[in-house]
């Protein structure tokens, strides 16, 4: 492939029209504060008002006839002329032939015809308020008392709507802020020409119930045989990250079918990145791989990596049927994680915040899933420790795999064997994990064929009474063996590609 050449008036017009753009964009996210300063040198008046509107409808009326420019220079080139006409047959008639013709040229996304609904396969009446979110308990109160309590608790409403709306949501997905878009534009045309050149990768449109768009890119492996082409692992990225040029890379490697999709908000996907948005897009993506696609549940592994998580645990839960489930850098809770990089001060508001309106509770969804997990944790990672990378005991990986050992061995994870793993959690390097191993003298045949003779006795549904009545040695090593089956460690930072293997 190859980038498009604009002639000289597009490419001066259009020049102008995308720092017009950027200048918006900067103005829009330091509106509060540029606000702040005109009111304070008296410009917020009328008799200051009604020059600067003369002035910005005069800029407009500039932007509209460069804007008419650059169609003039688009319009005499032949080539944007080929492309506008495959897109306008792609309307009026999406046959796969035209659509393959559409797939050999990247452009805005919203004007890509949609390849899959959500409708196609659910009821159109059931999709009004989205797809099932696992919630709080609520906590019982009377029916003066929670009057009484949604007054007082008013204001924190107002505040935590303004926060989340505003910089909160940002700070949490940075991805979909326009200017890093705008920023990392010609690395994600690169991945994106990467993954359609080399490995034939097929990029859709889902419209999710939600009425959002999800731009996706799917890698067909099953042509070229072996078990593992037959097998989508479907990819879940992090908050910054978009499938162009993220945890994709890893099963591609590994010779997976892959299907990857961007967040709400993040390039080509439309929406802001909240919970019920992000579990919409989620369930689009899955009735995609499974109605479109041909793949069965048992088929699909989820791959997430860090904020992922979330999503990846919802689809489990959600899903039971699927294959396998991998957390990459994830996180039990987001609450620990937002009061640290918040004030003290601001501990109710950011509690009351998070439980509203941002509540990714990773640990919670994943327990209801009954299928194989695995869990992979960076001992040096910077994002999801709660004091820094040095303490690798305040990782929140380590809370996600005890409470998923608690909730489904809870006779062998008691105190003591929550001990021993605490133990084994706080190695930093494999020599570490080792000694602690070996320590405890773990018979890892012995730990395999106690599981086994508990499973042969029925098909028992998690959580599981094996080790009830045990000597406290067994459990001991039936907490670190599972432990280190449930866990894999691996020595880098937050944002490192994992390795295929």
């Amino acid at each position: 492939g190859w980038n498009y050449q604009p002639r000289s008036l597009e490419k001066h017009s259009d020049s102008i029209l995308s720092w017009a753009s950027a200048l918006w964009s900067l103005s829009y996210y330091s509106s509060p504060l540029l606000l702040c300063y005109l009111y304070r040198k008296g410009y917020i008046c009328s008799s200051k008002l009604v020059p600067v509107s003369q002035y910005v409808g005069t800029v407009l009326v500039c932007l509209l006839g460069v804007a008419c420019l650059r169609g003039l220079g688009r319009w005499k080139n032949s080539e944007y002329l080929q492309f506008i006409s495959i897109l306008d047959e792609n309307k009026d008639n999406h046959t796969p032939e035209n659509k393959k013709k559409l797939r050999c040229y990247d452009f805005d996304f919203s004007y890509w015809p949609s390849d899959f609904s959500w409708s196609e396969v659910s009821n159109p009446k059931l999709s009004k308020a989205g797809v099932s979110l696992l919630k709080p308990e609520p906590r019982l109160r009377g029916a003066a008392d929670s009057v009484l309590h949604s007054v007082r608790t008013l204001p924190c409403h107002i505040i935590s709507f303004l926060i989340v709306h505003s910089f909160g949501r940002r700070m949490l997905y940075p991805g979909s802020v326009g200017l890093l878009q705008k920023a990392m534009r010609p690395m994600l045309q690169q991945g994106q020409a990467r993954l359609i050149e080399e490995f034939d990768g097929q990029r859709n449109k889902l419209v999710a119930c939600d009425g959002n768009e999800i731009d996706t890119m799917f890698v067909d492996r099953r042509r070229e045989g072996g078990q593992k082409g037959q097998t989508l692992v479907i990819c879940c990225e992090g908050n910054a990250g978009f499938y162009e040029v993220g945890c994709m890379n890893t099963p591609l490697e590994g010779g997976y079918s892959v299907l990857g999709w961007n967040h709400p908000g993040f390039a080509g996907s439309t929406g802001v990145p909240f919970p019920q948005n992000e579990a919409n897009a989620m369930d689009v993506v899955i009735q995609y791989a499974v109605h479109r696609l041909g793949f069965q549940l048992s088929d699909i592994v989820v791959y997430a990596w860090s904020i992922g998580g979330f999503t990846a645990s919802w689809a489990v839960m959600s899903y039971p049927e699927i294959q396998s489930v991998v957390l990459d850098a994830s996180f039990d809770d987001l609450l620990p994680l937002a009061l640290k990089v918040m004030p003290d001060s601001w501990k109710p508001l950011v509690q009351h915040a998070v439980r509203q309106y941002m509540n990714l509770n990773n640990a919670d969804q994943l327990l209801k899933y009954q299928g194989p997990v695995l869990l992979i944790r960076r001992t040096r990672d910077e994002i999801i420790t709660t004091t820094g990378p040095e303490d690798v005991m305040s990782n929140r990986g380590n809370d996600l795999l005890l409470k998923l050992l608690q909730f489904r061995y809870p006779k062998i994870m008691t105190e003591e064997g929550v001990r021993v793993v605490r133990q084994w959690l706080g190695s930093s390097n494999p020599i570490e994990e080792a000694s602690v191993y070996s320590g405890y003298e773990v018979d890892d045949d012995w730990c395999v064929s106690v599981l086994q003779s508990y499973q042969a006795e029925g098909d028992v549904l998690f959580p599981w009474s094996v080790g009830e009545d045990m000597a406290m040695e067994g459990r001991r090593q039936l907490a670190l063996f599972l432990a280190r089956k449930y866990m894999r460690n691996f020595e880098t930072t937050h944002c490192t590609p994992l390795p295929a293997s």
